[in-house]
């Protein structure tokens, strides 16, 4: 049997860690393992590692129990199910922040909404009907809508109470009957005597598969489940500023729970299509503005694109390739947080590179009165040096 590694390193904290160091450690470890992010064949196994260091670390009476006696204190008192009922909730509440834990990759259902479904199958308790499951919804907007904010409409797939049977799974003018093996609990226990003492071990009823409850006349619509699957059209309300990888919660608006618990969440991530003039960095817009030779020189008003519309700068003269101008405040506004960012506009200066003979000489009467003396040619350079 492998030998267990010690809790406070896997999470890489000291000892003496406050309880605030410890829910940090995990937040960061759970978003780098967890099995919907993380697709490595060992990335689950790191992830239940570190769930059950922080459940022990996390309670007080668990880790007084750790650090007095080591895992023996902990594996000898708690079975898995009894080290995680209690920081269950804070697990995914904790994984819920991120958009996590209830839904897989991509859009549609995942793990089931509950830290056990990962850790034990669902199978060792009954805790009552579950939470539904969230939902993400990947959704691509342009940069404009990112900018100005949006209301859309979307179709997303999910499951919903079955309106035949109410959701109770049971055939119209039926009732759910309460199981005769658990009477209900949807757990059976066993208790086995050791040479440590007499221990109770609790599975999941074989009778009724943890519901607690057997249909003998089953819903026609839903079969029993007490849920069918729809297309439901959703409101989604995005606020100005979003960026690629914001992610937006809609309660209530995931899959429907079991038999009347309330409904997962839907997350909308947002993905802002390129611009073909605009870049953003923050939430500054970039772009560059060709001008010609002279224009530069001379200076002059030029008329440049904004989220807002097209607007007259002012470039002052000699101008430089590549110098900066801002316009302020017609960037993108700040998602949580007051103001707007700037407009960046670089200059690109148009050289031109076809010049008749009349062009040609007004450029050497300005090299002359400017005082410039035409280059030599390479050749006469090394001579000279020589």
């Amino acid at each position: 049997m492998a030998t267990k590694r010690d809790y406070y390193e896997i999470l890489g904290i000291d000892k003496k860690a406050s309880q605030d160091d410890i829910k940090k450690a995990y937040r960061k470890m759970a978003m780098q393992y967890h099995p919907d992010r993380n697709k490595a064949p060992d990335a689950e196994e790191k992830f239940k590692e570190i769930s059950e260091a922080y459940a022990v670390l996390s309670d007080q009476n668990k880790r007084q129990q750790y650090d007095q006696f080591g895992h023996a204190g902990i594996d000898m008192r708690y079975s898995q199910e009894d080290i995680f009922r209690g920081a269950a909730p804070d697990i995914e509440d904790i994984l819920r922040d991120f958009g996590i834990g209830g839904f897989g990759g991509g859009f549609g259902r995942g793990r089931g909404g509950s830290i056990f479904d990962i850790f034990f199958g669902g199978e060792g308790r009954r805790e009552g009907p579950r939470r539904g499951s969230d939902l993400l919804y990947e959704l691509a907007i342009d940069l404009q809508d990112a900018a100005f904010g949006k209301t859309v409409n979307l179709e997303v797939p999910r499951t919903e109470k079955c309106d035949t049977c109410g959701g109770s799974g049971a055939k119209p003018g039926t009732s759910p009957k309460t199981c005769p093996t658990c009477h209900g609990s949807g757990q059976v226990s066993r208790t086995q005597n050791t040479p440590f003492g007499r221990f109770m071990t609790t599975t999941t009823c074989g009778t009724c598969k943890g519901r607690g409850e057997i249909i003998d006349s089953p819903c026609p619509t839903c079969h029993g489940s007490g849920m069918v699957q729809k297309r439901r059209k959703i409101e989604v309300k995005i606020p100005p500023g979003v960026d690629t990888g914001s992610r937006l919660r809609v309660p209530g608006e995931g899959e429907a729970g079991e038999r009347g618990a309330p409904p997962g969440d839907l997350y909308v991530e947002i993905y802002v299509k390129p611009h073909p003039v605009f870049t953003r960095e923050d939430n500054n817009l970039i772009m560059e503005a060709t001008v010609s030779f002279t224009q530069a020189a001379l200076g002059d008003e030029i008329i440049v694109p904004t989220l807002d519309g097209k607007i007259e700068m002012k470039i002052p003269p000699g101008t430089q390739n590549g110098q900066v101008f801002r316009l302020k405040g017609k960037g993108i506004p700040g998602l949580h947080m007051p103001g707007k960012g700037d407009q960046l506009v670089r200059i690109k200066v148009d050289v031109p590179t076809k010049l008749n003979d009349r062009q040609k000489q007004l450029l050497r009467e300005f090299a002359e009165i400017s005082g410039e003396k035409r280059s030599k040619g390479i050749f006469e350079k090394v001579k000279e040096r020589i």
